[in-house]
């Protein structure tokens, strides 16, 4: 059997040819700019050779780059194109989406057998992810992410808005005292989110805390790759958390800026249109809200 090169490092390439950037291919593909050149890097080890001049700002493709890229653009675009079809021919019926995982773990599941008593014609497919849909070569019919838009090329329905609580578990909250503004919170341990794939102007401990007016660069303290497991360590109480408030409800977690810093908003960054929200990418006449 013919070996192949992975595919994911073929897009990233890709995008970095298309743009003569690791940063603008990231921005595409909501990764970061290390995780593209990552991915080129093992492209370079697979073939044997070099695809880009590093140069000290910035990167540009060689000549083996640039014939490489031509050759296999039309080779992604024809996939694309066959993937789609075959997926056409499938069950007409099943209706996949996707969405990030404590998402759909918090919010989608429990609704999910109300949609059934709707639609008992649909079969349901749900996929957890949180890298940008490829609605041809994935074969996703609904996207859900965070995020603030615009997506050309797709129809784009607003499902709900975030509002995002610092957190702890109610026995940590319990033996923490003088909490009484926003800045109070760094004087204990801060729980982070670092997810490969980077949100723009995702809410963080950074923006939660500035929209205070509390300055806060350093992302200082515990850090897990994945919204669930920072949930998780807030509930085992092993610091704060800034979390989406339907997580937040889903684990019993106490939300101390509300409760405890009145005079700062309540401690609740409220996001709406242009700011970091949930948002549902339908594609066709199929969408679920």
């Amino acid at each position: 059997m013919r070996r192949h090169p992975p595919l994911a490092a073929l897009h990233a390439f890709e995008a970095a040819a298309r743009h003569d950037s690791f940063q603008r291919a990231g921005d595409e593909l909501h990764l970061s700019a290390g995780a593209v050149a990552h991915q080129v890097k093992q492209l370079e080890a697979w073939l044997g050779m070099s695809l880009f001049q590093r140069m000290p700002r910035g990167v540009a493709l060689n000549a083996a780059g640039r014939r490489y890229a031509e050759a296999l653009r039309p080779i992604l675009n024809e996939l694309a194109d066959v993937s789609e079809a075959a997926r056409k021919q499938g069950d007409e019926k099943v209706v996949t989406v996707s969405a990030t995982q404590s998402f759909a773990t918090r919010w989608l599941m429990p609704r999910l057998g109300s949609l059934r008593d709707r639609h008992p014609q649909i079969d349901l497919r749900v996929l957890a992810s949180t890298h940008p849909a490829d609605f041809a070569r994935d074969g996703v019919d609904v996207a859900i992410r965070l995020g603030t838009g615009p997506y050309p090329g797709l129809l784009v329905d607003p499902m709900l808005e975030e509002r995002f609580f610092a957190v702890c578990s109610p026995h940590f909250a319990a033996a923490k005292d003088g909490v009484t503004k926003p800045g109070d919170l760094l004087r204990y341990t801060l729980l982070h989110d670092e997810w490969e794939v980077r949100i723009p102007r995702e809410t963080d401990w950074v923006q939660w805390l500035q929209s205070f007016g509390v300055a806060y660069a350093a992302n200082v303290g515990a850090k897990f790759s994945h919204t669930y497991l920072t949930l998780e360590a807030a509930a085992s109480g092993q610091g704060i958390a800034v979390v989406p408030a339907r997580c937040a409800r889903a684990l019993s977690l106490s939300p101390v800026a509300r409760a405890r810093c009145a005079a700062a908003g309540a401690g609740v960054l409220r996001l709406g249109a242009g700011r970091s929200g949930a948002w549902g990418v339908r594609q066709g006449a199929i969408g679920v809200s």
